[in-house]
């Protein structure tokens, strides 16, 4: 009988929690604070801090910290708005840093 294989996921490093599928990455040429990241449009799994202001690479934005809900590791962040037009596709938006997030059923 074949072994029954899941959804490729991306789990936090530190607890191997479920926080994103591969299928909902939108792009891997992001880069977070620590190195690489990649956008999703999707996260589970995981809580928001509070909404701040940054002034990032590609302009000013409000996001929030996008903790891990089970160990509350720091794992990337989420757009609430971008505030130049051609920003604006990330607002909802999630950025996981490669070096915070494993793959599962790979």
């Amino acid at each position: 009988m074949a072994e029954m294989i899941g959804p490729r996921l991306y789990s936090c490093c530190n607890c191997r929690n479920h926080v994103a599928l591969h299928d909902d990455i939108i792009s891997k040429a992001f880069q977070g604070r620590n190195g690489r990241a990649f956008l999703f449009s999707h996260a589970m799994n995981v809580s928001m801090g509070v909404k701040e202001d940054r002034n990032l690479m590609t302009g000013l934005h409000t996001v929030a910290d996008v903790y891990c809900s089970d160990c509350h590791e720091v794992l990337g962040w989420k757009y609430e708005r971008a505030y130049e037009e051609s920003q604006k596709y990330k607002e909802g938006k999630f950025i996981l840093e490669k070096s915070k997030i494993v793959k599962e059923n790979w």
